[in-house]
């Protein structure tokens, strides 16, 4: 849509015809004259699809026929409370995008905006990636509004304030920053605000991940150091230790910034159960993203370089699984591993009643099949499915930790395990070196915080989170009473 500096116009043939010309005659544009009952002529202009028809009809059109003459003022005419008076064609045709009524009056040289919008919605539902057994079970949708409420109903505070953009020469996609006036990190805010004004200078946004994608610190990471969630629970406690979060209209994915990597391990469901088996569920997690890495590689680096390390019994048992193996360890583990992403890839793409059972074949067949026809052993089949299991217990590093897999199974096949000793010390110098809107994202870890402690590695009890950590918000530090003196 080119940028036009017209003005309405007291003649309607003109209106109608300028109209036209700015959505270039597109067929879904609705224009529909009509006359009262005191011979007054008008226009109605809409975007197909984008309104509520029979409140148009009843809110909109009667009340004009049967009541507007030349004494009535149509504000006072109409049904609605929403009306907006408008003189450039451009900001008409904005405000027709999104929904409104463009209603022209003849021999006035104003154009009377009614936003009307209505579109079919998905219903409100739990995201399927983060499931939770306790907790609240709705996530976000793809509109807008309706995700502005949901959150504002876990904050019902007027202190909780959105802030709007336009984003998108072509698209024109709306997105909103949301924050806590009180409690939010200033230089985190103006940080965001300075990126989304500076950074996205793009022709469409079609996604939240445009956005990520856009702002974030170190695009050349496997780690995003932007948050992503779909769930209203986790965004409003994320607001209240200072953070800022990014609606996108058209996705159900949410932004939250600054990301800590121990966010990662976390989940909603930890602040809604009891702390030691909250705890223990982190240090689950962490075990299982450090498998999820690191086994395969682990396994190859033994299987070649290191056989004295393995218990003599099991080398034995190992051998014997092996025997026959046309190739060696790194290249059937790298064959086994491109295996398993690709019936996961497959499984997604595929509706799910066939994705499920080209999951059931692949796992079950196929790799039964691979172990008789003597491609893989058995042991690298144990090896593969164990990493596929603890990737699902840390589903926010899936993309990260599918690239780091391969790469270790490189270090282990050519070096052993010393490469392997090598290569996590260079990706944790690399993690811990990473920032995420000015805070360190290694924090609480490092640097170290002893208020951050109490939520990191180990859950300490909800009635010990006296204090904001200190790095996310320097204003408002207090979070609640300490009930713990007396």
């Amino acid at each position: 849509m080119q940028r036009m500096i017209n003005l309405v116009s007291k003649s309607l043939k003109i209106n109608k015809e300028q109209i036209k010309s700015l959505f270039n005659n597109t067929s879904d544009l609705v224009v529909y004259e009509f006359e009262t009952l005191n011979n007054i002529k008008l226009m109605i202009c809409y975007i197909e699809g984008f309104v509520e028809k029979s409140l148009l009809d009843r809110d909109i059109i009667k009340p004009i026929i049967l009541n507007l003459d030349d004494n009535r003022d149509i504000k006072k005419v109409l049904y609605v409370s929403n009306v907006n008076e408008f003189n450039s064609l451009q900001e008409i045709a904005d405000k027709m995008v999104y929904g409104g009524v463009a209603l022209f009056v003849d021999k006035v040289s104003q154009c009377y905006v009614v936003n009307l919008n209505h579109w079919d919605k998905r219903s409100i539902e739990e995201p399927q990636s983060e499931a939770v057994i306790r907790g609240p079970k709705e996530g976000f949708i793809e509109d807008l509004a309706t995700n502005k409420v949901m959150l504002r109903r876990r904050i019902r505070n007027n202190n909780l304030v959105f802030e709007d953009y336009i984003v998108g020469k072509q698209t024109r996609t709306s997105i909103s920053i949301a924050y806590i006036q009180d409690v939010v990190n200033e230089e985190v805010l103006a940080e965001v605000k300075k990126r989304i004004n500076w950074n996205i200078d793009i022709d469409g946004i079609l996604e939240s991940g445009y956005i990520q994608q856009l702002i974030e610190d170190n695009p050349s990471s496997l780690i995003c150091t932007i948050g992503d969630t779909q769930k209203p629970d986790v965004v409003a406690g994320k607001l209240l230790e200072g953070r800022v979060a990014v609606f996108c209209d058209g996705t159900p994915h949410v932004l939250t910034m600054p990301k800590l990597f121990i966010e990662d391990i976390q989940s909603s469901e930890d602040y809604y159960s009891r702390p030691f088996y909250a705890t223990f569920l982190r240090l689950l997690r962490i075990n299982c993203l450090l498998l999820s890495i690191i086994l395969p590689g682990l396994h190859v680096a033994l299987q070649t370089f290191h056989q004295e390390m393995i218990p003599t019994v099991l080398l034995t048992t190992m051998a014997g699984a092996r025997e026959g193996v046309p190739f060696p360890a790194m290249i059937e583990a790298f064959f086994m591993t491109f295996m398993l992403e690709l019936m996961k890839e497959s499984g997604i793409r595929l509706p799910r009643a066939v994705g499920s059972a080209v999951s059931i074949v692949g796992a079950l067949v196929l790799g039964q099949a691979a172990v008789e026809a003597g491609l893989v052993s058995a042991p690298m089949v144990i090896v593969v499915a164990a990493t596929a299991i603890a990737e699902f217990a840390v589903p926010a590093l899936t993309e990260a930790i599918i690239i780091y897999r391969f790469i270790f199974i490189l270090l282990g096949g050519f070096m052993g395990l010393y490469a392997i000793t090598c290569g996590i010390i260079v990706i944790s110098i690399q993690i811990l070196s990473l920032n995420s809107f000015g805070i360190p994202y290694g924090f609480p870890l490092a640097p170290v915080n002893k208020q951050g402690l109490k939520d990191s590695v180990v859950r300490f009890p909800l009635r010990s989170f006296i204090y904001r950590p200190k790095s996310l918000e320097k204003r408002n530090i207090i979070r609640q009473k300490d009930i713990r003196k007396k």
